[in-house]
């Protein structure tokens, strides 16, 4: 335990100190092979099987389409455009103001809540809601799907490493969001009577232009996990038959940004040749290849031995140690990546392997509230310098929020397991 916490300490350093997270997990792997025994030619053969394993090549290819895909609606102005066609739809300002940062929260991309934070702010100003207030709403609703939405990585790669149903994973999360979204309301009502009705709101605004400018999000959620589930019973020892059908779905959706948009091959080439995707694609593999690792040098077995031995909670670990994680890189993928690959086989060996989803939901809810409140956040960090407010004053509203979430995780934990028990 003491060497792998040696390791984890030396790779959050690595991110800490801005170096590449890839290059992180790499290092870490390397470190990791010395620590443990394995030898240079086992360690090398590891990451090559890592790498080479189907898995691992098509999450990183579903990955750095979805980054093509939301590039592509960016710069075909589609995404703004999509915005601009839903105000006016409801009436509510509030509603208004959750609405437009969720809506850009359905695509990820790095410092997104600078989308949405442009009509917060239009609404907003209109009513006298202070710089915090508005910083908080554009950055609390833009996170509300990252828990379950199928095209954030972090979501796909603990799917993939905890070997679960993507469908499963889906329902059994969407919960956390419902209540994202209620614990984020709360805080508005304080808001008085300044965020009543808008009065610009034209009652003869259709929803048809809206839903148009929705499509390659729609296109990507509705055929691509069908397609899915059918190629998973078509073809049912294919073990990337789920991932193919997303693959495919996002080939069309991105053919239809650009074929809808005409943009030309000069934009095209810009959106493909974007070093973010293959450093997103590294990113994976490099995760995928330090999973092996302790695997392989049978880290992972021993320091589960050692934890069975000292008898620790496993619930108190899927708590603390992705808080952790993810307070101190402010990066869901990270926290994903360092904790997973412990917190599995432990479920396994603790005969807990039927409530893995109670698990998992644990581990990202707690891993993602530390996400939440981290200072390294892109989104928080450029939220505030837009809404020119102080992080202190936007923490006042986010830490009772992120201790109200995890709470519920907890007893969202029990209850579902309890009614596992029954069952």
């Amino acid at each position: 335990m003491i060497r792998m916490i040696i390791v984890f300490i030396f790779v959050l350093f690595l991110i800490r100190k801005k170096l590449s997270l890839g290059h992180a997990f790499m290092l870490g792997a390397v470190v990791l092979s010395f620590f443990f025994g394995l030898q240079p030619r086992a360690m090398i053969g590891s990451m090559a099987h890592s790498i080479v394993y189907p898995k691992t090549v098509s999450l990183a290819l579903i990955v750095s389409l979805i980054l093509v895909l939301s590039s592509s609606m960016e710069l075909s102005g589609q995404m703004e455009r999509m915005l601009k066609k839903f105000r006016g739809l409801i009436k509510n300002i509030r509603v208004n103001l959750i609405i437009f940062p969720a809506l850009i929260g359905l695509l990820p991309m790095p410092g997104g809540a600078v989308f949405s934070a442009p009509m917060v702010k239009d609404l907003g100003t209109r009513y006298d809601l202070s710089g915090d207030n508005l910083s908080f709403i554009n950055y609390w609703f833009r996170h509300i799907w990252e828990y379950w939405w199928p095209l954030y990585p972090g979501v796909l790669l603990a799917t993939v490493m905890a070997d679960i149903n993507l469908l499963n994973f889906m329902a059994f999360m969407f919960p956390i969001t419902l209540l994202a979204v209620f614990f984020g309301y709360l805080p508005l009502k304080d808001l008085g009577q300044t965020t009543g009705n808008d009065p610009s709101r034209d009652s003869n605004i259709a929803a048809w232009p809206f839903f148009k400018e929705l499509i390659p999000i729609l296109l990507v959620i509705i055929p691509g996990l069908g397609a899915g589930i059918l190629f998973s019973f078509m073809f049912p020892t294919l073990s990337i038959s789920k991932e193919a059908g997303l693959i495919l779905a996002l080939f069309g959706a991105i053919g239809w940004v650009w074929s809808t948009n005409n943009l030309t091959q000069k934009q095209i080439w810009s959106v493909i040749r974007n070093p973010q995707n293959l450093n997103m694609m590294y990113i994976v593999a490099s995760i995928l290849i330090f999973k092996g690792i302790l695997e392989d040098s049978h880290a992972v077995g021993e320091i589960s031995q050692e934890l069975l031995h000292l008898k620790v909670p496993l619930m108190w670990i899927a708590v603390i140690l992705p808080f952790l994680v993810g307070l101190i890189t402010g990066l869901t993928i990270a926290f994903v990546g360092v904790t997973l690959p412990i917190l599995i086989p432990l479920i396994h060996s603790l005969g807990e392997t039927g409530f893995m989803l109670q698990y998992l939901m644990l581990t990202i809810v707690c891993g993602f509230s530390g996400v939440l409140l981290s200072p390294l956040h892109l989104c928080l960090i450029l939220s505030n310098e837009y809404f020119n407010t102080r992080m202190g004053d936007v923490y006042r509203h986010l830490w009772r929020l992120c201790v109200c979430l995890m709470g519920s995780g907890i007893v969202y934990f029990w209850i579902s397991r309890w009614i596992l028990k029954l069952i």
